[in-house]
C-alpha cells in the first residue's frame, strides 16, 4: 500500500486481525507497519546489513504516536545507514545491553500492556525495594547471587513486597531477553527461592464491627485523640484529628459493598446510577464490572458532598488536575488503632462482608456475584463458614454491616 497519514488511518479502523498484520509501503523498500491482535499499530524499518546476514527490523515507534511522514524520514535514515554498513537496530541493542537494572524494569513498566493500576504500582514496587539494591547495576552483569542477596535485604523489611520486587523484576528479564536488553535467555530472578506467604483470613465480629462504627462516628464529629506523648510532663491527651465524610465515608462503602479499596477511591459520581442502584465500573482488577448496591450502601453514598469527579474528594479535588485520592493509611490506622483492631487491613472489609453473607448461609455463587470474582474458586474461601435475587442478599449483608456501625 501507499503509505499515507490517510491509508494508515483507515487500516487502523479495520477489524482487529487474528494475528499480527503487517503492511509494507510500495516507494521505500522496508518501510511499514505492523498491527497487533490488541490493535496496536508500530512503525518499522527493515534492512540488510552490509556485513550479510539476516534482515533486521528496527521498530520506530506506535502509530499515532509517530507520524507518517515521521516514520517515513525515520525508516529512510535507518535503511540509508546500513546500505553506509551502519547498523542503527545494533546501536539500539548495544545501547539497552549498557543500560542499568533500573532502566530495563522503567522501560518494561513503560512498554508492556497492562492496567494503569498494575503500572502504578510497579512503579513503587522498583523504586521501594528494587533501585535501592540493584538500580546502578548493569543489568547484563546481575547475577542469581546479586539478586538472591537483594532478596534476602529486602525480606527483612517487607517479606511480601520482596517476592512482589521479584516477581516483577523476572518479568521485566524475560521482556527485555527478547528486545536485545540482555543476552536471551539471561533471567538472574527466574529460580530465587521466595518468602512462604499465608493468605490472610481476618473477618470483623459483630463486636469489633460496633467499636469500628464508634470510632468511625468519633472520627467524623468530636476527632480521634493524638497518641499521649511518652513525656511525663505532657497532656495525656493533646489535640484530636476529625475526619472529613469523605474519609468515614469510604471506609463505610467498603464495608457496605464489598469492593476493593482502588474501586472506591476511583469510582467517579458519573458511574454512580442512583435510580438502578448499581455502580458501573469502567475497570477493575477482572475487567468491567457492576456492582448490585444495597440500600445502606445507597445511604452511604447520597450522603457524601459532591465535590469534584471523584466520589471519595481528595486534596486536588474540583481542580483541574484532580486525581482520586492515594489511599487511607493514616486515618485507618487512627480509626482501626481507636477501635481497638488489631492486625485489620483495609482489604479485610472486603472479606468481613464475604464472611457475613457466607455465615447467613447465603451461597457461593451470589458472594462471588457481589463481589466481582471472575473465578469460583477464588469465592471457595469461605466455604467454611458455611456456604434469590442479588439485590436482596445485598441488601441482608450490607444492612447486618449497618446496623452495627451505626449502633443499633
Amino acid at each position: 500500500m501507499k503509505i499515507t497519514a490517510d491509508t494508515v488511518a483507515e487500516a487502523m479502523k479495520t477489524a482487529l486481525p487474528n494475528k499480527t498484520k503487517f503492511y509494507f509501503d510500495d516507494d521505500l523498500a522496508g518501510f511499514g507497519f505492523y498491527r497487533t491482535t490488541t490493535g496496536t499499530g508500530t512503525w518499522f524499518a527493515e534492512f540488510r546489513p552490509v556485513a550479510g546476514g539476516s534482515k533486521r527490523r528496527l521498530k520506530l515507534g506506535r502509530v499515532g504516536t509517530l507520524k507518517a511522514n515521521e516514520a517515513r524520514e525515520a525508516a529512510r535514515k535507518a535503511i540509508a545507514n546500513a546500505a553506509l554498513g551502519k547498523d542503527l537496530a545494533k546501536d539500539r541493542s548495544d545501547e539497552r545491553a549498557s543500560g542499568t537494572v533500573k532502566q530495563l524494569v522503567e522501560d518494561y513498566i513503560a512498554g508492556k500492556e497492562m492496567k494503569e493500576s498494575s503500572r502504578s504500582f510497579y512503579r513503587i514496587t522498583l523504586k521501594t525495594h528494587i533501585e535501592p539494591h540493584l538500580g546502578t547495576m548493569k543489568a547484563v552483569a546481575v547475577t542469581r547471587v546479586d539478586v538472591q542477596r537483594a532478596h534476602s535485604k529486602m525480606s527483612k523489611k517487607a517479606r511480601y513486597s520482596a517476592n512482589r520486587a521479584m516477581a516483577l523484576l523476572s518479568a521485566a528479564f524475560v521482556w527485555g531477553s527478547k528486545r536485545g536488553y540482555v543476552p536471551e535467555g539471561m533471567n538472574p530472578a527466574a529460580a530465587i527461592e521466595r518468602n512462604k506467604e499465608e493468605s490472610r483470613q481476618v473477618y470483623l465480629t459483630e463486636d469489633e464491627m460496633i467499636r469500628l462504627g464508634e470510632a468511625l462516628r468519633e472520627a467524623e464529629t468530636i476527632g480521634i485523640p493524638h497518641k499521649p506523648s511518652e513525656s511525663k510532663h505532657a497532656a495525656k491527651e493533646k489535640n484530636r484529628t476529625i475526619y472529613g465524610p469523605h474519609v468515614t465515608g469510604a471506609i463505610r462503602l467498603l464495608m457496605l459493598t464489598g469492593c476493593r479499596l482502588r474501586e472506591v477511591l476511583n469510582l467517579r459520581w458519573t458511574e454512580y446510577d442512583s435510580k438502578r442502584g448499581l455502580l458501573l465500573l469502567p475497570d477493575s482488577k477482572t475487567g468491567k464490572k457492576t456492582v448490585v448496591l444495597s440500600e445502606a450502601a445507597q445511604a452511604a453514598l447520597d450522603g457524601l458532598p459532591r465535590v469534584g469527579v471523584y466520589v471519595i474528594a481528595g486534596q486536588s479535588a474540583a481542580t483541574d488536575k484532580e486525581k482520586p485520592r492515594a489511599d487511607l493509611k493514616k486515618p485507618w490506622a487512627a480509626i482501626a488503632g481507636r477501635a481497638r483492631l488489631t492486625d485489620v487491613h483495609l482489604h479485610d472489609l472486603r472479606h468481613t462482608f464475604a464472611s457475613v453473607g457466607a455465615g447467613d448461609g447465603m451461597s457461593l455463587l451470589t458472594i462471588g456475584k457481589l463481589l466481582g470474582h471472575a473465578d469460583a474458586a477464588t469465592t471457595q474461601r469461605y466455604a467454611h463458614l458455611h456456604v434469590d435475587p442479588t439485590r436482596a442478599a445485598a441488601n441482608a449483608i450490607a444492612g447486618k454491616i449497618a446496623d452495627a456501625i451505626s449502633g443499633k
